[in-house]
């Protein structure tokens, strides 16, 4: 952020020995730009860099140094408010995504992150722990934090990526400092982020949290087979479950047949993630058990990106009102209902036939 040598005379103001003195703007060779307060060619009291890739950097000056709090804001939308001594991050900090929602919170040490701190995911789970040298989520005394604020997957990491972890409590939190519980008898739990071929390498290892939240029984929807059922009341907008898969591309499934489509879901625009025969069965994967949900044009749940800490990015299952104990969860599966160039859906015979249906009984508009 330093800011070079000026192009110009400053515009503004100037004392006898002509430099900046009162408000002005300067220019500098890199094309950064900077409008506030100077007194005698320093700047001293409110002012703003204005930097030439679009983000800005806001404060308070004391002789031509960054003190105090101060605003600097990505080409993003992004914003940090941070703590500067003498120009440089130095203390308590928090950073916003373009959407305004915590991403980080601890502190900074000479510019670079420091001691304990919290990385949050747009999802609402997070990673805690003291940063390494680097400022990186390095060490064994790391955890990831499901978005129930409690349950935790605490021991080893490498830049924030599960390395070996057991299951634990996040009990309380002071001054930023998580305080944790480990579970007697945990699993080792370990980053496990799927293939094209590989669903898991330990398929048949639960989600602790999930597994607190719901189970896998007969549907009660007429020829569903199984369903995905609530084990607990729950609040809208509460992750139930996780859907992980293989990882196969949008290609591989338009060309072929929809019977071997029934558990896929897109998760982007490269990629499909699938669960094909013989993992539909909860006895050969039970690692997440967001593809036994079934769909519904009434929905209580639906589709939402997750950054989980096995399975890497996934999409969980996340209520869109408030559930009941025991109560099926259901989301809408999303088939394109008017594909380019077709006369009809583009789906499978079952989820026509419910089309018809449920447009039958809607009231005429």
């Amino acid at each position: 952020m330093a800011e070079g040598c000026a192009d110009d005379v400053p515009a503004g103001p100037l004392d006898e020995d002509d430099q900046p003195h009162g408000f002005c703007t300067i220019t500098y060779s890199s094309s950064d730009r900077f409008e506030g307060h100077f007194v005698h060619g320093e700047k001293n009291g409110r002012g703003k860099f204005y930097f030439f890739d679009g983000s800005t950097l806001e404060g308070y000056y004391v002789d031509d140094a960054l003190q105090g709090q101060g605003v600097y804001t990505y080409e993003d939308g992004g914003v940090l408010h941070g703590t500067y001594m003498d120009g440089e991050l130095n203390g308590p900090a928090h950073e916003y995504d373009a959407d305004g929602r915590l991403i980080f919170k601890g502190q900074y040490k000479d510019n670079n992150r420091w001691g304990v701190c919290w990385i949050y995911y747009p999802d609402g789970g997070s990673v805690v722990g003291e940063v390494n040298e680097d400022g990186e989520m390095t060490g064994n005394k790391v955890a990831y934090v499901y978005t129930d604020g409690r349950t935790a997957l605490y021991g080893k990491f490498i830049e924030g990526e599960i390395i070996e972890a057991r299951l634990a409590t996040l009990l309380s939190e002071e001054n930023g400092r998580p305080h944790f519980e480990l579970q007697p008898g945990s699993p080792v739990f370990t980053y496990d982020k799927s293939t094209s071929s590989c669903i898991a390498v330990n398929g048949l290892l639960p989600d602790p949290y999930e597994t607190q939240r719901v189970y896998v029984a007969d549907s009660r929807i007429k020829g569903a087979g199984e369903g995905l059922f609530a084990k607990i009341e729950a609040e809208p907008n509460t992750v139930m479950a996780f859907y992980n898969g293989v990882r196969i591309t949008h290609q591989e499934v338009d060309s072929r047949d929809w019977s071997l489509n029934g558990n896929t879901i897109s998760l982007d625009e490269d990629t499909v993630i699938d669960i094909p025969e013989p993992f539909s069965n909860i006895k050969k994967y039970c690692a997440s058990l967001g593809h036994k949900a079934n769909h519904s044009f009434t929905p209580n749940c639906k589709y939402d990106p997750y950054v989980h800490p096995r399975f890497g990015a996934i999409k969980c299952i996340r209520t869109i009102r408030a559930v009941e104990r025991d109560e099926e969860l259901t989301v809408a599966y999303g088939y394109d209902h008017t594909p380019s160039g077709k006369s009809g859906p583009e789906a499978p015979d079952w989820y026509k036939q419910e089309l018809q249906a449920f447009q039958a009984k809607k009231p005429p508009q």
